[in-house]
């Protein structure tokens, strides 16, 4: 695995008194090497609101030793990528988990939400 990413949970919020702005308190779960994959070569649509999302699904794969822990709703930042610039900085949710006895990797589904 040569890409890299951090993975984390939000477990609370804060709100600035002056600006009312919300900012997100975030536990990192695990930061290390990973692998990017695309699922599928299509893309689903969804709408929020008034919005219409295009959410792009990947598989995130992890070394299975290193990453206990990592579930459904944590946050995903790619942090580096050898093959592919344009990943670096790109952010995705867990939605999925895979399992199996004898993994090689850990797999997760993650999504991305685009306009």
């Amino acid at each position: 695995m040569t890409d890299g990413c951090e993975i984390e949970t939000v477990t609370g919020s804060t709100t600035d008194p002056e600006s009312g702005e919300v900012t997100d308190t975030v536990e990192q779960v695990y930061a290390g090497r990973c692998r990017v994959q695309q699922a599928t070569t299509t893309a689903g649509e969804t709408n929020v609101g008034e919005a219409e999302l295009l959410m792009l699904s990947r598989v995130l794969q992890l070394p299975v030793a290193t990453s206990p822990g990592v579930r459904a709703g944590h946050r995903v930042r790619i942090t580096a990528c050898a093959n592919d610039p344009d990943l670096v900085g790109r952010l995705f949710v867990v939605r999925t988990e895979f399992a199996k006895s004898h993994a090689t990797s850990r797999r997760l589904g993650i999504q991305e939400a685009t306009s």
